[in-house]
């Protein structure tokens, strides 16, 4: 088997697609923004990558399954350039409109291309309870059964500490950033923990060597959320917007899950009260609980 997969962005969710390579088995292509290919190089034996930009190098042989997980008309007009033996995801009709093929229908039901429509889609997205991996991995024939992220090897950055705070949550998704990230710093600070801000680096390698030199992460639905799933790092995550119930937790991840979600659930403006509902003293007591489980959290994924 030859197999094509198309998984741009965002990074997490790339980095959350990582769970197939241990299950499909032929040689692998996988094509993905320039920004996220280092952290796909290398990570698999029967797997190349190449740029977006870069994406005519991979028409150098033919392909018996695309797997196309994005939803953007680019992306599935270049699948078609490809003619792969099958498609599985989303691809382009006779009228050059994007459709999705039945198998995938699990995921893309949930999407912005969704056959019932947005506001339907939303909805569907709220009350789904399956992970990603389980919807990808059952459309394409297989069972997931906790297959884990894979991940290259980190730059060190000698940044060290017992929790790691990731604040961020860029302009897509402006509720995702947490209110309180100030004062739980401050109360974690009192308890004598060694603390630390994420800060922003020049490799994502970095980033990935920082988070796993921490005893715990704390953030929101976020890529630093999926490398510490992927490094095997304890972490609690907040969610104010987003869905919780995608998320495969790996026996390590508190969720906390906002009171107010069904309300701001997949809105991407900004209301203060998303990002307030959640208190200090809740995400707090999430991560002592973690330190305190460490050990055996640990113990159970080494034994994973």
């Amino acid at each position: 088997m030859k197999i094509l997969i198309l998984k741009l962005g965002a990074t997490g969710d790339v980095v959350r697609t990582t769970p197939l390579l241990s299950r499909l088995e032929g040689e692998i292509t996988w094509i993905t923004a320039a920004a996220n290919s280092v952290l796909l190089k290398g990570v698999s034996d029967n797997l190349r990558c190449f740029d977006w930009e870069q994406r005519s190098a991979a028409l150098d042989t033919h392909y018996d399954l695309a797997i196309n997980l994005e939803d953007t008309l680019d992306v599935a007009q270049f699948v078609e350039t490809v003619r792969p033996g099958e498609i599985f995801g989303a691809y382009v009709d006779t009228d050059n409109a994007l459709r999705y093929t039945q198998n995938s229908k699990d995921w893309f039901d949930l999407s912005l291309i969704s056959s019932y429509g947005r506001q339907e889609a939303d909805r569907l997205k709220f009350l789904n309870r399956r992970t990603y991996q389980d919807m990808i991995f059952e459309g394409l024939g297989l069972r997931f059964t906790g297959e884990t992220y894979l991940l290259p090897k980190p730059i060190e950055t000698g940044l060290w500490g017992d929790i790691a705070i990731a604040a961020d949550a860029g302009p897509v998704w402006p509720m995702k950033k947490w209110g309180y990230y100030e004062q739980l710093k401050q109360r974690l600070e009192d308890q004598a923990l060694v603390v630390n801000v994420l800060p922003k680096r020049s490799s994502l390698l970095e980033h990935l060597a920082d988070i796993r030199n921490h005893r715990c992460l704390v953030g929101g639905d976020s890529l630093p959320m999926h490398l510490a799933l992927g490094t095997g790092t304890p972490c609690v995550s907040i969610f104010n917007c987003t869905s919780p119930w995608e998320i495969y937790d790996y026996g390590i991840q508190k969720k906390i899950v906002s009171v107010l979600l069904e309300e701001f659930f997949y809105k991407r403006g900004y209301d203060l009260r998303a990002t307030t509902a959640i208190t200090v003293t809740e995400v707090e007591s999430a991560i002592r609980h973690q330190i305190q489980a460490l050990p055996r959290l640990l113990a159970n994924n080494i034994a994973k």
